[in-house]
């Protein structure tokens, strides 16, 4: 059956099933790439098969501009997952910016009739918060700023100070993904028809553990919630990338389970 889900542009096999019962299907985090999520794709057992979502204006999609408008970041990814067997059942993941363009994936998909069987969203406020940074409209020092001080290890992303011509390949990218949340505003309708699991760490500096429960008002079904050790990006971290995968691979059983 795998082999009927096909890799495209915009969605890229990360981890292959021969029978997956799910499609797990991730969006990365702003400034971020499909790699993001290899190692934990790796983490799954048989009958998950991963997808990760490459944004323009990244590794090989490099020389394409990067997309400044959020909805623009998930209708293409929806239309590619839409042209997928309906037989297979597709769950989301998206962390940081990539939860809120993963839920609004799911949204969408449930509009055009696919069905999603979970939805999974981490490092970031529910839908409803207004951003109220404009990092995207300041100089390329904010930028990196910011980077800085979400990321486990800053030391390689000072090396956009000392390299402009690094900064020149990458700040692009982070700049458009900052516009795109910095400019998202949540359109009111009806809530998810799938569960959603909301997921946080114990020291982001971008969200607080309070906020993850707001995420229960966005779905009439399932809401769990789950906090892990670790700053912003907790999930980079190798303590972490098991325990959230077998957190997801637990409620995809559970979903199983009640069918």
């Amino acid at each position: 059956m795998v082999a009927k889900l096909t890799g495209t542009m915009w969605l890229r096999e990360l981890r292959s099933d021969a029978d997956p019962r799910t499609v797990l299907v991730c969006f990365p985090p702003g400034g971020g790439s499909v790699t993001a999520y290899r190692a934990f794709a790796q983490r799954f057992d048989s009958g998950t098969a991963v997808f990760g979502v490459q944004y323009p204006g990244r590794q090989d999609r490099i020389g394409e501009a990067p997309v400044t408008e959020l909805g623009q970041l998930v209708d293409p990814a929806v239309q590619d997952v839409l042209r997928w067997p309906a037989s297979v059942p597709v769950a989301i993941f998206g962390h940081s910016m990539g939860a809120t363009v993963a839920y609004e994936a799911a949204r969408s998909l449930e509009a055009a009739g696919r069905s999603v069987s979970h939805l999974f969203v981490s490092g970031r406020p529910a839908p409803g918060f207004d951003e109220p940074g404009r990092l995207h409209e300041g100089p390329d020092d904010g930028l990196i700023g910011q980077l800085e001080l979400l990321a486990n290890d800053p030391e390689p992303v000072r090396m956009l100070r000392a390299e402009p011509g690094l900064a020149e390949l990458v700040l692009p990218a982070v700049r458009a993904d900052y516009q795109a949340v910095e400019t998202y505003r949540h359109r009111p309708g009806d809530p998810l028809r799938c569960p959603i699991t909301a997921m946080a760490s114990t020291a982001d500096p971008t969200m607080s553990e309070d906020q993850v429960g707001e995420w229960r008002g966005y779905t009439v079904a399932e809401f769990a919630s789950a906090t892990f050790p670790g700053g912003h990006f907790y999930l980079d971290l190798d303590e972490n990338v098991s325990a959230v995968a077998q957190l997801v691979a637990s409620r995809l059983a559970g979903t199983y389970s009640r069918k």
